[in-house]
């Protein structure tokens, strides 16, 4: 197959939390039974994606391009170069769907993985510091952000998640609620919670920190 007519334009948003932005309560991702039935059908589709079945890899990109993408926005706050970036993430699995592994992890975790580090490489390709500076995470909290992600996408149909996340201060919960699932960057986050910048960078490297090791925690 020499093209893949079935990658769309994006019109669709990342998710329904964005109409939450100014909601002080927020807690955490919405759990759904369709995204229950969307993880369970996603590693036989990409067991015929590897095939070759592009009607697979249709059905694949409807289920998970949203995800995809409000992923790599998170990352490079730039809607043109995310639904670039987003395309390169599809047809890397198109050409890599053989090599997803399901006794390392869930199909979700592999390709939200695949998307948030092929998002970051985007952003450090990208000379001008500006273009730096819209990345979520790049610097200091890169390793901790790629485990946190892999875990909750493994989970995200589970209480595992939100027990997790009310183990956070209101303050932690709140910057990494925004941060991870809003895709405000850290300065916009200090905005909204009206505290000092660094502040805000500690409590969300301390509140992903504390995310990871509940969800190791409860893997023993």
């Amino acid at each position: 197959m020499t093209s893949l007519s079935v990658i769309r334009p994006i019109s669709l948003r990342p998710d329904a939390t964005a109409d939450r932005l100014g909601d002080d309560d927020y807690r955490g991702p919405v759990v759904t039974t369709e995204s229950a039935s969307t993880l369970a059908a996603l590693p036989a589709l990409l067991d015929r994606i590897a095939s070759g079945d592009a009607d697979a890899f249709a059905r694949f990109y409807d289920l998970t391009c949203a995800r995809v993408y409000g992923m790599v926005l998170r990352v490079l706050r730039d809607p043109g170069y995310s639904e670039e970036t987003t395309q390169e993430v599809f047809l890397q699995v198109w050409r890599s769907a053989g090599s997803f592994d399901p006794q390392a992890g869930s199909a979700l975790s592999w390709l939200i993985t695949m998307a948030h580090r092929r998002a970051v490489d985007r952003v450090r390709s990208e000379s001008a510091a500006t273009r730096r500076d819209l990345a979520y995470g790049t610097d200091d909290t890169r390793s901790t952000f790629d485990e946190v992600t892999e875990q909750v996408a493994s989970r995200e149909t589970s209480r595992e998640v939100i027990n997790c996340l009310g183990t956070l201060t209101d303050i932690q919960r709140q910057s990494v609620g925004l941060a991870y699932y809003h895709g405000l960057s850290y300065r916009e986050v200090a905005e909204q919670l009206s505290v000092a910048l660094p502040t805000i960078k500690s409590r969300i490297r301390d509140g992903l920190q504390r995310l990871r090791d509940c969800l190791g925690d409860r893997d023993a």
